[in-house]
């Protein structure tokens, strides 16, 4: 039995009846990153002597009769850093953060490790979570599992091939414009970006404080759906979060067509000319499967689904350019000295931002100057309000709505350019698929649906209403229960 394979499910199962213990959980994953992880860099910080206290400490908790009503207790857990944990690291993968050790912790990952779960470390990130492949960290570009010639997606690629490569058996993201679902998809595991409100964001740094969400990555939706229903909730130091009840999400299913009387819809604005041929196959074959477990599928349309990209990189941009400002070398991360209180500033920010950080400030603070708001910040708020209207009026008919999650499977290490001759508006494209339920709130699941011809993933995506995250996850492990896409693993270079 290797330790690092077990699902969640798996794993409890074998803790609460004594045959393995945390801190051996535990271990074996801290094994797993020291003997691995130089290949993918998913981990920009792991704190083994600490996991191994707290893995400890839940063992001690389970003796003592604490394990029955907690399924999380002893599970190993990676946190992207974006998300402020007690005393260790949080460089959002920026220079103008090196060296920040933050003195509070996120209220999600406060709640999880309330329930019990082992923080192993911090994992890679796009700068201050602006990105499709992890390759903006200014530490280093991850790789992905399945080839590490590959991005793993981004900005969550650190955790999404951290869950794949079996370093932790659940990982936190977060989602802005689809961060955590298009890793998901790229590393061939099951990611939920939950409606906003839902998760509180305090302790996640901001990037896009209107689109950004806290999301869970696991190697199914059984496992996302344990890490969800404790995460959630509302939290008075998050204005934005929502006083809606937490679902205790029920998975049963019954008899071999459990998705009988749901109702999915299959929007045509996501089968555009361009997309990979091999992800609309998978995709294709996983809604009739769907359709096989008996849901009934139905067309629908997303009309203003066209204006999703460029509404999405003036409002986002515009809220990061507001959001990094009080990056300056006062308050947070290293200082570059100045003749000048100003000349500090522009030289801290000028030399310690990267060149995509940058590049959404400056975008920002133009659409929001004057003279410019009304014209391009102002109307994409208009816009993003139908592109809302039109998820509503779609979840009057239907329960869900399937579609790839990107256009294609994970694309080559600099293959939109190098620093020189980067090409943005290409890396903006494959999150095109992504962005809309961002603009909309909508919850959003990624899993895992085939492979194309190279062997890499494919995902396809779930959106909902607001607040339907239990139904995406029934949806999603009636499929997983049906099929053993979600079981596929990597094979590691010490063929594990």
């Amino acid at each position: 039995m290797t330790l690092t394979d077990l699902t969640l499910t798996e794993a409890q199962t074998l803790l609460q009846k004594g045959e393995i213990s945390s801190r051996e959980l535990t271990q074996a994953h801290l094994e797993r990153i020291a003997a691995l992880d130089g290949a993918l860099h998913s981990f920009l910080h792991v704190d083994a002597e600490g996991a191994l206290i707290q893995a400890d400490e839940a063992d001690q908790r389970r003796r003592a009769g604490a394990h029955r009503d907690a399924p999380l207790l002893g599970i190993p857990l990676a946190v992207k850093d974006v998300l402020v944990v007690d005393g260790m690291p949080c460089t959002c993968g920026s220079k103008i953060l090196e060296g920040y050790r933050p003195p509070f912790t996120a209220t999600a990952v406060q709640k999880l490790q309330a329930a019990g779960m082992v923080i192993l470390g911090k994992t890679n990130t796009d700068e201050f979570a602006m990105g499709s492949s992890t390759e903006n960290s200014a530490y280093g570009v991850t790789h992905n599992p399945w080839d590490v010639e590959r991005v793993p997606g981004g900005s969550s690629g650190g955790s999404a091939a951290a869950v794949a490569a079996r370093f932790a058996t659940l990982a936190l993201g977060s989602d802005t414009g689809g961060s955590v679902r298009q890793p998901a998809s790229f590393c061939g595991v099951t990611g939920l970006k939950p409606t906003y409100g839902r998760v509180s964001r305090y302790g996640l740094v901001a990037y896009g404080s209107s689109l950004d969400s806290v999301g869970a990555f696991g190697r199914s939706a059984q496992d996302v759906a344990a890490v969800f229903s404790a995460m959630s909730g509302r939290d008075e130091l998050d204005a934005t979060s929502q006083d809606v009840p937490v679902p205790n999400v029920d998975l049963r299913l019954n008899g071999e067509r459990p998705l009988r009387g749901v109702r999915i819809g299959v929007p045509q604005e996501y089968f555009i000319d361009g997309i990979q041929a091999e992800v609309e196959s998978a995709v294709r074959e996983a809604i009739r499967q769907l359709q096989g477990l008996g849901a009934e599928i139905v067309p629908v349309s997303l009309p203003h689904t066209q204006y999703a990209l460029p509404v999405y990189y003036l409002i986002a941009p515009a809220e990061a350019s507001a959001n990094l400002a009080r990056f300056d070398g006062i308050r947070y991360g290293p200082r570059v000295t100045g003749n000048s209180m100003w000349d500090v500033f522009t030289k801290t920010r000028g030399e310690k931002f990267g060149d995509e950080a940058t590049r959404r400030i400056m975008l920002g603070t133009y659409a929001l100057s004057a003279g410019y708001y009304d014209a391009f910040y102002g109307q994409a708020q208009k816009v993003r309000t139908l592109i809302r209207r039109d998820f509503e009026q779609v979840f009057t008919q239907v329960d869900a709505v399937a579609c790839p999650v990107a256009p294609t499977t994970a694309f080559k290490i600099g293959a939109h350019g190098d620093a020189q001759h980067f090409d943005p508006l290409a890396m903006y494209l494959e999150d095109v698929f992504s962005l809309p339920a961002n603009l909309a709130g909508v919850p959003g699941l990624a899993f895992p649906v085939g492979f194309d011809a190279g062997g890499l993933p494919v995902g396809m995506q779930l959106m909902g209403p607001h607040f339907g995250e239990a139904g995406l996850l029934r949806t999603a492990h009636a499929y997983q229960q049906a099929t053993d896409w979600h079981l596929a693993k990597p094979t590691m270079e010490d063929g594990r």
